[in-house]
């Protein structure tokens, strides 16, 4: 897109070059507008490849009339958009049923690969799926923390002395804005509000219904408003659907839509069978603070004011900020295995847990405060007394200036620990 986008270094670039050595068709899919064709340009370049952009109509148009011809090469073919022609999945399973040697197709898709029926059966096996996520907010800043990976590898470490600055206004403002590139480069925040309901009116005009035939096409915009409602709070598809006036099963269904185009998404319970009063209940999250904000019609200002209901919302959004940059660093890690929440039905809460493929977990609560009372870090003990010498560390990031050790592999940490320099 612009030469703002190009300047700011994307982490997963490396990782996508890496797996394009080991697999033959690699898909790069999230959300619209957030960067995909860049990257996808981009790693084109280095690897000396073709591009087909299937938002363009003329090439559409031949891809559909002979999708073989046009993907026939020895040469990296980038498919952007393959959703706009997914009967080109089986030329590109007859071209591997030829070849199966890596760094053959790299696609980019805005829609989630398995809600296209064409997609379904084509590539099963053979496709390396990789989420873009909108910018983290270390990337904007061109730093490289790791916090994960650092708590993984030595948890102590990752608590730095240094003496945080930002303010709950800075962290306001990080939220508001959040990760979509086109919305960064908007100078006021009516401009970047103007951006935000151009998006969603468009992802759910066009993206939504060429994915499905929906009967109650105006439900949508209101269903999608009632869970950015409940962003970082446990899903009650219910309400959301009363609150609509859509019956319960129409909800669920649409609830799938929303998140095959990359709105919201559903962080699974995690250790659902770890004790008898574990949850089994998913979490809620829009996928960008900065749409949740918008949705929610939160302005910075509302925001800032210290009524129970703004600092209730606040949470509630960095939540779904602090959550979602962790998703992002663990998107450019190995061996990760999982991730979710933890909660009990007796009120005990972990936002974010993320396991590894050898068992081992690091966890996460997130809280809007300034400091952190001894028993804020309850939940925390409680999970890692429940799962013994697997748990590496669990952290409370909080709004707070210093970062600390509370007890044995529990501590604290600014917020911004994410993205500045330890």
């Amino acid at each position: 897109m612009s030469e703002r986008e190009e300047l700011i270094g994307r982490r997963i670039m490396g990782v996508a070059l890496d797996r394009m050595r080991d697999e033959p068709v690699v898909l790069l899919e999230g959300p619209r507008s957030v960067g995909k064709s860049t990257l996808l340009r981009a790693l084109a370049r280095r690897v000396d490849g073709e591009v087909l952009d299937l938002d363009d109509l003329a090439t559409r148009d031949a891809v559909l009339t002979d999708p073989a011809t046009m993907i026939a090469g020895d040469r990296l073919t980038c498919i952007d958009e393959y959703q706009r022609a997914p009967s080109v999945l089986d030329a590109i399973k007859a071209e591997l049923n030829r070849s199966s040697r890596p760094g053959q197709f790299l696609l980019t898709g805005s829609a989630r690969h398995e809600s296209l029926p064409a997609a379904a059966q084509a590539l099963t096996g053979r496709l390396h799926r990789m989420p873009i996520y909108p910018f983290a907010q270390s990337e904007l800043e061109g730093t490289t923390p790791d916090l994960l990976a650092t708590l993984f590898a030595a948890p102590t470490e990752a608590v730095s002395r240094r003496t945080s600055s930002t303010t709950r206004e800075d962290y306001i403002a990080r939220i508001t804005r959040g990760g979509f590139p086109l919305a960064l480069t908007r100078e006021t925040d009516s401009a970047r509000h103007r951006w935000f309901d151009d998006y969603l009116r468009l992802t759910l005009e066009r993206d939504v219904r060429e994915l499905s035939k929906i009967r109650q096409a105006r439900a949508l915009p209101a269903l999608l408003q009632r869970l950015a409602g409940q962003t970082a709070q446990v899903l009650n598809a219910t309400a959301a659907a009363s609150g609509t006036g859509i019956d319960l099963h129409t909800a669920r269904d649409y609830l799938r839509l929303l998140e095959n185009v990359f709105l919201v998404y559903q962080l699974p319970a995690w250790g659902k069978t770890l004790t008898k009063r574990s949850s089994a209940s998913p979490k809620i999250h829009v996928l960008d603070s900065g749409v949740a904000a918008r949705l929610l019609r939160l302005t910075p200002e509302k925001l800032a004011r210290r009524d129970p209901t703004s600092l209730t919302e606040l949470g509630h959004l960095l939540e779904t900020f602090v959550v979602g940059e962790l998703l992002k660093e663990a998107s450019w890690m190995d061996g990760i295995s999982g991730a979710g929440h933890w909660r009990t039905y007796d009120g005990a809460e972990v936002a974010l847990v993320v396991e590894r493929d050898d068992g081992a977990i690091v966890a996460a609560e997130i809280k809007a405060a300034s400091r952190v009372p001894g028993d804020e870090f309850s939940p925390l003990s409680r999970l890692r007394d429940a799962v013994g010498d697997a748990f590496i560390a669990g952290v409370v990031l909080y709004t707070g200036a210093r970062g600390y050790t509370y007890d044995d592999r529990l501590h604290a940490m600014p917020i911004d620990r994410l993205w500045a320099s330890a």
